[in-house]
């Protein structure tokens, strides 16, 4: 977008998103979703009515908008509204789209080792990159971002900067991890970016990485609808399963609600597998009553 066709509008709700914060994805979200309703509206959106928002919610309901765009679309509204133009009113007539969560897809320890070890090459990069996202619980972007600099041997730590929500935080490093991290280094000597794309001022991207998680695991047959991210849940998973209290994954994953890491409970089968079930005290009860009844 040239400057010339950017509206005092556009640029006052750009300024507003800065101050607050925002990460430039998002801002960019944000700015596509107001240009929507721009373009339903077919006049500057700073002058909708009640009943234009409602038109473009039944707009979108309509037209088969997933929730998830439809929900985005209206946060981008609502922060128009509420902090650009000041008309708060405007809020309630704005209304979120419920949608069923689905628990996630988690690969077993086995199926992990398995994709691993099929990372496409040459080299050792892919499977390397895939290796912190299990490893260390990443998201894809994440990956991509690091840099050499962000892994720290003498804390075994890896430095996660600007991550979801502009957060940093710290994750840890296996020693097998950074075994493998070293080796990869050795072959590939980066500089910069750890996993450097092409030309090498640039990170590798994440539909990269993608293609190179999706290649490793049709390698080894396996079905299960599983992405590049399903090995981010199945760290978390895998974690839960082990032990670790779920408020220190959240810290490792990044979470900003401890109920977005819960979910991992409904599908950590080894932990609901190994739960006693308190029908077990009955037998144990009914003895013991038993015992007590006189003959």
């Amino acid at each position: 977008m040239t400057e010339e066709r950017t509206t005092p509008l556009r640029k006052r709700m750009t300024e507003d998103m800065r101050i607050h914060g925002m990460g430039e994805k998002a801002q960019k979200a944000h700015i596509r979703a107001v240009k929507d309703f721009a373009g339903f509206l077919k006049r500057s959106p700073d002058t909708a009515t009640p009943d234009d928002l409602r038109a473009y919610q039944l707009h979108m309901t309509d037209t088969g908008v997933t929730p998830t765009t439809y929900n985005a679309r209206i946060m981008a509204l609502r922060f128009l509204f509420g902090k650009t133009c000041e008309r708060e009113e405007m809020k309630k007539y704005m209304q979120f789209r419920t949608q069923p969560r689905k628990l996630p897809t988690v690969l077993s320890v086995e199926d992990v080792s398995e994709i691993l070890a099929a990372a496409p090459g040459p080299g050792l990069k892919y499977r390397a990159a895939l290796s912190i996202s299990y490893g260390a619980g990443l998201r894809a972007s994440e990956v991509c971002n690091l840099k050499v600099a962000d892994i720290d041997s003498d804390r075994m730590l890896i430095h996660v900067d600007e991550g979801k929500g502009s957060k940093d935080r710290k994750v840890m490093l296996s020693p097998d991890l950074l075994d493998l991290l070293r080796e990869y280094w050795r072959e590939a000597r980066p500089e910069g970016w750890l996993f450097p794309g092409k030309p090498k001022i640039n990170p590798v991207s994440s539909r990269q990485l993608g293609r190179a998680f999706n290649s490793a695991k049709h390698l080894v047959g396996i079905s299960k609808p599983a992405t590049l991210h399903t090995l981010r849940h199945s760290f978390a998973t895998h974690l839960l399963e082990a032990g670790t209290d779920v408020r220190v994954i959240q810290v490792l994953l990044g979470h900003a609600k401890l109920s977005t890491t819960a979910r991992y409970t409904q599908v950590a089968t080894k932990t609901i597998r190994d739960t006693v079930s308190p029908f077990e005290a009955l037998k144990q009860l009914n003895l013991q009553t038993r015992k007590k009844r006189p003959e």
